[in-house]
């Protein structure tokens, strides 16, 4: 039990009905984990309003309300607190809580459109081998120390996030890497956690139904940057053109990394093939087994945040060295047909051009180039024709099909996809509904040496169709499918 008026430490409040001195169970946001004591957070979300379940959950035993505007009727025994931002509050108060545990590691945030689950679930890699114990909170998964929990968005909201990082505390967790999405900031998810440090990997095309516009879309992931404290780092990649745009305003320490410009962290590649890079970063020669010039720039923020968290160089260069892939990002599996296919999450356009580009430079372009794409249903629309135009110009043959089409039909998305393709790309295009039977076509299609590149749901393991969620796990199905084909 804790004292509501300790909870409420940091909030901004604007009017109180009733008594803040009284003990309570938890905080909820979600009306229907309400039980006796609890103080509930009412906040209006994008599809309900927390608002409209106030008496509900006083029924169920609340004692305590956090709300945006005061119900017209309120009970008596019942505290009131009317606040100007509920989530803010919310994020607040969970600190409060679970009494503040960001303070007791070093918490660094990953933000950006591509990378972000790259960067953070290696450098948790990383410093797992260089014998730390340590956190990840990632689009993947949710690694305390070695314990996995399974991850349902990007960036939780504030109670789950802060009840992650009370656990760590209890195992003696020093450093924790964590995915910032730009919903997690603008819903202030990460308000209230006290960052050591943050990375921004790059900013493209995405969330445009969620952000009304790129400069919207920009501004949110810039504010992170914004309300890092003095004693953290920013770490920017400056050959992204908004890669400065993030340190203006900052009060953190400023560092860069590019391949292009002048930096702090800076990277030359000296070999790219199937089986990884060679690179010169900084004085030092460095081979990894990532692969493609995108993993050179999440290699750079890898090392330099090594670096600024106090990792000794040669120390560090090494254990990048030894660093694996993550999953359903350029994951690859050679068959014994030697068809290579590769499974990868790339589902923004400036995504799928990197891993087709990528695959571009280190194919001898006398194999066929066959990629599986297709575009999630209730997202972003304005991407689905670039990302079809993308997959047709790249390569020799686009398979266009599925990805999760939620409420909306597979040919539906499609035909917006098919709008993109140029008259020339025409012929190399082929659209077939069934995400299954898309792959099993591309290896029925693909010869000894030809490449499959099934981009869109990388790590994912379902399907979602209709409110549903079927198993569909993309790297499991190729595998199978070309293991088939020698029978």
């Amino acid at each position: 039990m804790m004292v509501l008026k300790d909870i409420l430490y940091k909030v901004t409040i604007n009017a109180v009905v009733g008594s803040t001195s009284i003990e309570v169970n938890k905080v909820e946001f979600d009306s229907r984990k309400i039980e006796s004591n609890d103080v509930f957070v009412a906040i209006s979300g994008t599809i309900n309003d927390g608002h409209k379940f106030i008496e509900q959950t006083i029924e169920n035993g609340a004692i305590a309300v956090i709300c945006e505007k005061l119900p017209k009727q309120l009970k008596d025994g019942v505290t009131y607190v009317k606040v100007t931002n509920s989530s803010q509050a919310l994020a607040h108060m969970a600190a409060n809580f679970f009494e503040y545990p960001s303070q007791n590691l070093k918490l660094v945030g990953v933000t950006g459109t591509n990378g972000k689950t790259t960067v953070s679930s290696l450098l948790y890699q990383l410093f797992k081998k260089a014998g730390y114990k340590v956190g990840l909170l990632s689009t993947v998964k949710i690694m305390v120390d070695n314990k996995e929990f399974k991850a349902t968005h990007t960036t939780p909201d504030s109670l789950t996030l802060n009840k992650y990082l009370k656990l760590m505390n209890e195992e003696g967790v020093e450093y924790c890497f964590m995915e910032v999405s730009s919903h997690g900031i603008h819903q202030s998810r990460t308000e209230g956690l006290d960052f050591k440090g943050g990375i921004f990997t790059n900013l493209s095309h995405d969330h445009l139904d969620y952000h009304e516009t790129f400069a919207e879309y920009r501004d949110v992931k810039k504010s992170f940057f914004d309300n890092l404290p003095q004693h953290a780092f920013a770490l920017s990649n400056i050959d992204d053109k908004n890669g400065l745009v993030m340190l203006q305003n900052t009060q953190a320490k400023k560092y860069t990394y590019a391949l292009k410009n002048y930096a702090d962290y800076r990277a030359q590649i000296l070999e790219n093939e199937f089986s990884g890079l060679l690179l010169k970063v900084n004085e030092s020669e460095l081979w990894t087994r990532l692969i493609g010039s995108f993993n050179a720039y999440n290699i750079l923020a890898i090392y330099g945040t090594a670096e600024l968290l106090g990792l000794e160089k040669d120390e560090t260069l090494r254990l990048i060295s030894e660093l694996e892939n993550v999953s359903g990002r350029f994951q690859y599996l050679i068959s014994d047909e030697k068809i290579t296919a590769i499974v990868d999450y790339a589902h923004t356009p400036d995504a799928l051009k990197n891993v087709l580009e990528t695959i571009n430079s280190i194919r001898t372009k006398n194999e066929e180039l066959i990629t599986v794409v297709g575009c999630g249903g209730d997202r972003d629309k304005t991407k689905r024709p670039k990302m079809a135009h993308i997959a047709s110009a790249l390569s020799t043959k686009a398979i266009f099909t599925s990805d999760n089409p939620r409420s909306e039909t597979p040919e539906t998305i499609i035909e917006d996809m098919e709008k993109g393709v140029e008259p020339q790309n025409f012929k190399k295009t082929l659209s077939i509904t069934d995400r299954k039977q898309a792959i099993k076509t591309a290896c029925q299609m693909a010869k000894a040496s030809d490449i499959i590149l099934i981009a869109g749901k990388g790590h994912e393991t379902y399907q979602e169709i209709k409110g549903e969620r079927f198993d569909f796990d993309d790297y499991k199905i190729v595998q199978e499918f070309l293991k088939q084909l020698k029978k």
